[in-house]
């Protein structure tokens, strides 16, 4: 067996990773809030989470091994998107609009994670499909001390849990000063945070012992992992941004309703993005979703491959540079590995992804077979993190035959060798280099290979063409 360690949050150590239960190995991801397009920094942890995913499912095997990953479909960002788009005339009740909302985020969602090449996880909990499991624990809290109800909110009182502040590695104290905190006359401490909170007529709500209400959000991922997963699992991921207050909060409301539990035995969490060695923002112009990239034409492999070439653990840069690298990068491995069937997973890419995710280490191992020549080996180990695949599209050239142009220049240079008139010849090999198509003559024959910088449409405008592509 495959010795994988991972450095765990909670301990801040690298710790040699023992599954509870070999047979049914958990793992629980936060999944975003669904009320816009996913950005780029979102993108992240789908990535990283994916290729543990994938590790995980070739040591321990496919049915032995769990991910869920949930969707917050209940947020005052959603409430807010479906009030504007009634405002602007939108017909449906709110809850209808708001439904539709999240149907269709979520349908995004999808189709911009399926184009990074992400598995999709064996559950996708829905926040509002567990609102009664939400209210049974809160009731729980509420009867062991641990949260009380104040007009209408119920809210958990941090203090009463000792070990709050593990994870984060801050006390209670130190994360009073210039803690982002609501601030709130009828809370007890001015960390306690929301467990339940009052909707009026003009909101989503749902019955409760404290009267209509909507759930906080910090309560979701409790109630749904244990619904799902037990009180207690493997692995809890997410971004680090999430690390406090959300999973400081998950630990603490989770570790109180289900004593008896260890809830996540394992913490790991990525660091964040940045574009062009800045921080994402749309007052830089640097902030774009992962759809805005497709769009642009920048395949969904390539930006994987992109967040591969940096461990999860370290800041990541995306640039235009990274990204040109990679799309030369996978058009070769791609050429190389078209009429190949996969092989053996090498090795030394397992090791690597067991050193606690080193996907830098193992692209590394995936280069040095490709000079090789070891094409069988490539297409495999480039399998195991979501690479090369067949089904894996967002390619400029999918589908472009170029044969027609390869026998036009076979006819060319044939004339221009008797004429000695090379005019014709030259003029189509520059039209093809513009296009974004590498021209290669020899004496054996002619090869077009589509470019990084491949462009379909200047292809199709190449005059005396000899079809329509």
């Amino acid at each position: 067996m495959v010795k994988i360690r991972l450095m765990n949050s909670m301990t801040r150590r690298k710790e040699d990773f023992v599954p509870l239960d070999p047979a049914n190995l958990r793992i629980y991801v936060c999944g975003p809030t669904v009320y816009d397009r996913a950005h780029l920094g979102n993108a992240r942890p789908v990535v990283v989470f994916d290729t543990l995913y994938r590790l995980m499912r070739h040591v321990y095997g496919t049915g032995h091994v769990t991910y869920v990953r949930n969707f917050t479909d209940v947020d005052d960002k959603i409430n807010a998107e479906a009030l504007r788009r009634r405002a602007a005339g939108a017909p449906g009740t709110l809850e209808a609009l708001i439904r539709g909302r999240t149907e269709e985020t979520i349908a995004w969602y999808h189709a911009d994670t399926d184009a990074l090449g992400a598995l999709r996880p064996d559950h996708e909990p829905r926040a509002t499909e567990y609102i009664g499991a939400m209210i049974a624990m809160i009731e729980g809290l509420v009867a062991t001390g641990h949260a009380y109800v104040a007009e209408g909110h119920v809210l958990f009182r941090v203090r009463s849990y000792r070990a709050y502040g593990a994870l984060s590695g801050r006390s209670v104290d130190d994360m009073m000063a210039g803690a982002r905190v609501e601030v709130a006359p009828f809370k007890e401490d001015p960390l306690d945070f929301v467990l339940w909170k009052p909707s009026d007529e003009g909101l989503p709500g749902w019955s409760s012992p404290w009267g209509r209400g909507r759930p906080g959000w910090h309560i979701e991922c409790s109630a749904m992992s244990y619904e799902i997963l037990g009180e207690s699992f493997d692995i809890h991921g997410g971004g680090l941004d999430l690390q406090f207050p959300h999973h400081e909060n998950e630990i603490a409301q989770s570790a109180c309703a289900h004593p008896h539990g260890a809830f996540a035995k394992i913490w790991l969490h990525n660091e964040m993005l940045q574009v062009e060695g800045r921080k994402m923002s749309k007052s830089l112009g640097n902030f774009f979703t992962v759809r805005d990239l497709l769009d642009q034409g920048v395949p969904g492999e390539v930006i994987r491959f992109v967040f591969l070439m940096t461990h999860y653990r370290s800041p990541m840069d995306w640039t235009a540079e990274k990204a040109r690298q990679a799309e030369i990068t996978l058009r070769k491995w791609r050429e190389m590995t078209a009429a190949t069937a996969p092989g053996s997973v090498h090795p030394a890419v397992v090791a690597a992804l067991a050193d606690d995710l080193n996907t830098a280490g193992a692209l590394a191992v995936l280069h040095d077979l490709a000079r090789a020549g070891d094409a069988a080996g490539l297409k495999a180990s480039a399998g195991l993190m979501g690479l090369l695949s067949d089904g894996l599209g967002g390619w400029d050239d999918a589908g472009i035959d170029l044969s027609p142009w390869v026998e036009h220049l076979v006819e060319l240079r044939a004339a221009a060798m008797e004429t000695k008139d090379f005019s014709a010849l030259d003029a189509l090999k520059q039209a093809l280099i513009a296009a974004g198509v590498e021209v290669r003559m020899a004496k054996a024959g002619v090869e077009l290979v589509a470019g990084p910088d491949f462009d379909a449409a200047r292809l199709a405008a190449i005059p005396g063409r000899v079809r329509s592509f």
